[in-house]
């Protein structure tokens, strides 16, 4: 306990360092934070006084970390409008469905090609069909594009993903915890969650009066304090619903962003945001053993290259068919790829119910790669859209289209 700050104040010194290089690239945080927590943590050496396996502050540098994720969701919820969602919704259960069940599918095709046992499979499937909230956020916010057209819609894949994840989790901890499972209870708890949501949407609709007097406060400190007090008990309560604390605050942000005071929730909530959030990043690598990565590195490379392909086809499709461009639904495909701590989340689940040990490098593996190709894709998706239209020439379609309706307006 005696080197507990000394020990976190280290970190947050690696945190800083890393960020300046990055910064000095000009090139995301993510994979640099990721990968420096995954190069110290359990397994790195004692230099003199400098402990950098950080084992006797790694649960306070783990909480940090999942209030990183709840700032990070909040902020993003924050840049959106209720009322846009809403008009979006057929959009978004459509697009998140084609997401889900792309993924899915293929997860199973590659846990039986690879001669998974069957729960193993399922556990693949899962993890692999579920994007990281977090990652997603960040980049979203990193790159300036919360105001882009196809933002809207991988913000509803996110919701959509946290119902299929609810759902997921359900049932699979029916069939491997308990040996079977309740139709009924499944769709309770599902109902639940959908239930929980709604109730956020129709608040932001319908209560916005009473939260702008509510939160009619002069001073910063007290303001602040209300805002974030509110954010951790919403975040907490939504846990005990079985909705990911993450997406409680997400659709907190959602709410407060229909009222008078967004602006000055965000200003004071964003150092917060980047402070905590860096600290997430790099306690997700402090949980990667790079050790333990051998045995399972062909298995992860191919599980993550199937992924990049579903993902770009689930966007372009869901994209299409929700009336955006080519370069938009490129967009949507190379956003939602990265894989995080949900991921992580249904491997754990396999492996407390004693399924093969080979998910936990697997899921290390795999969730690392999409964790840093997928904020490179999606930095370079207006790259990536030009070299891709040279070859399907979607420019070129368009205007076509466009010239033969032009007679029958």
């Amino acid at each position: 306990m005696n080197h507990l700050v000394f020990e976190v104040g280290t970190a947050l010194v690696l945190i800083a360092i890393g960020s300046l290089i990055a910064n000095k690239l000009k090139f995301s945080i993510i994979p640099f934070l990721i990968v420096l927590g995954m190069l110290v943590g359990p397994h790195a050496p004692t230099i003199g006084i400098i402990d950098l396996t950080f084992i006797e502050s790694n649960e306070i540098i783990q909480f940090l970390g999942r209030i990183g994720v709840l700032f990070l969701l909040f902020y993003l919820g924050l840049e959106f409008s209720v009322g846009k969602l809403v008009k979006s919704g057929r959009n978004i259960v459509i697009g998140g469905t084609i997401y889900v069940a792309i993924n899915f599918v293929l997860g199973i095709v590659y846990g039986f090609l690879a001669g998974m046992p069957w729960m193993e499979t399922l556990i693949i499937a899962g993890l692999v069909s579920v994007s990281s909230s977090a990652i997603v956020a960040k980049v979203l916010v990193d790159l300036k594009r919360t105001a882009n057209p196809e933002t809207e819609l991988i913000l509803g894949i996110v919701l959509f993903d946290d119902i299929f994840l609810a759902l997921f989790l359900t049932t699979m901890s029916g069939v491997l915890l308990a040996g079977s499972t309740s139709v009924l209870g499944i769709l309770g708890s599902v109902g639940i969650s959908i239930a929980y949501m709604l109730m956020f949407f129709i608040i932001a609709r319908k209560g916005t009066p009473l939260l702008n007097k509510w939160l009619n406060i002069k001073s910063d400190e007290i303001f602040i304090i209300v805002i974030f007090a509110i954010l951790f008990f919403v975040a907490g309560f939504s846990e005990t619903l079985h909705v990911a604390e993450a997406i409680g605050a997400l659709l907190l942000g959602l709410v407060f962003s229909e009222t008078e005071h967004r602006d000055r929730i965000e200003h004071l909530v964003v150092p917060f945001r980047d402070f905590f959030g860096a600290i997430f990043f790099f306690s997700f690598g402090l949980s990667i053993d790079p050790s333990t990565l051998a045995g399972a590195i062909w298995l992860a490379l191919g599980a993550a290259i199937l992924t990049i392909i579903g993902n770009f086809a689930a966007g372009m499709i869901s994209g299409r068919q929700a009336g955006l461009s080519h370069k938009a639904s490129t967009s949507i495909g190379l956003t939602i790829m990265a894989r995080g701590e949900f991921s992580i989340i249904v491997a754990d689940l396999g492996l407390t119910a004693g399924l093969n040990s080979i998910l936990t490098p697997f899921t290390a593996l795999y969730v690392l790669i999409l964790a840093i190709v997928g904020p490179l894709f999606a930095k370079e998706s207006r790259t990536i859209y030009t070299y891709l239209n040279k070859i399907f020439k979607w420019n070129t379609i368009t205007l076509e289209k466009k010239k033969i309706q032009i007679p029958g307006e």
